[in-house]
């Protein structure tokens, strides 16, 4: 169950980042937040202790790609 929340809480911050306004500087703002969620997603899972039968890694994996996509993205 927790293994679920825990993907779930990585992709509801990139929908959200990507779906609210932000006062963020620069050419994509949405994008910049979205960076910025992703990161302290990512540090909350890495705090975790327990492995939820390896999806806690499987989510840090889907962060570290959602994160590289986003960066690609920055470049237009």
């Amino acid at each position: 169950m927790k293994n679920k929340m825990i993907s779930s809480l990585a992709m509801l911050a990139l929908v959200l980042a990507l779906s609210s306004p932000s006062p963020a500087a620069g050419k994509h703002p949405h994008l910049e937040d979205a960076l910025h969620d992703l990161h302290a997603a990512k540090d909350h899972i890495e705090q975790e202790q327990h492995d939820y039968d390896g999806h806690r890694a499987a989510a840090l994996k889907a962060i570290d790609e959602a994160y590289h996509q986003l960066e690609l993205c920055l470049q237009y």
